[in-house]
């Protein structure tokens, strides 16, 4: 099972004062026991990385962006997704989700890939499914 990790999934299994942390931890947990491919995009690290910067959790980003260069599973976005996400930005398209959100979806169709680790309900009105 492949499973894109979204900015809000991975913050929040890292802020231990979130509401949703224990239900994200619980799903992540069960991702690693049943041995999923984690695959993110640049962009999501990057969203990860601003929104952390003075967070006692910053280092565990950077420990993740290595470990996931390191397995080759981050993804820069193409120029045709670059393209793909503006244009539904502008449409206003998953309930008017942000860019990132976008450039998300544009590489999750690229690759296939279904599942989303996120409880962000503009993945599912983007047609994919979130896991807490």
């Amino acid at each position: 099972m492949i499973v894109f990790p979204d900015t809000v999934g991975l913050l929040v299994v890292w802020d231990q004062s979130d509401q949703w942390h224990e239900d994200a931890q619980v799903c992540f947990e069960q991702l690693v026991e049943s041995r999923a491919d984690l695959i993110s995009s640049t962009s999501i690290l990057l969203e990860c990385g601003n929104a952390a910067a003075r967070r006692p959790y910053r280092s565990a980003i950077s420990r993740l962006r290595k470990q996931m260069e390191e397995a080759d599973r981050l993804v820069a976005p193409t120029t045709a997704d670059w393209q793909a996400a503006w244009l539904a930005y502008e449409n206003g398209e998953a309930d008017s989700a942000g860019i990132v959100d976008h450039l998300s979806f544009a590489i999750m169709r690229r690759l296939g890939v279904s599942k989303a680790f996120t409880n962000d309900g503009r993945f599912r009105a983007a047609g994919f499914e979130i896991l807490f």
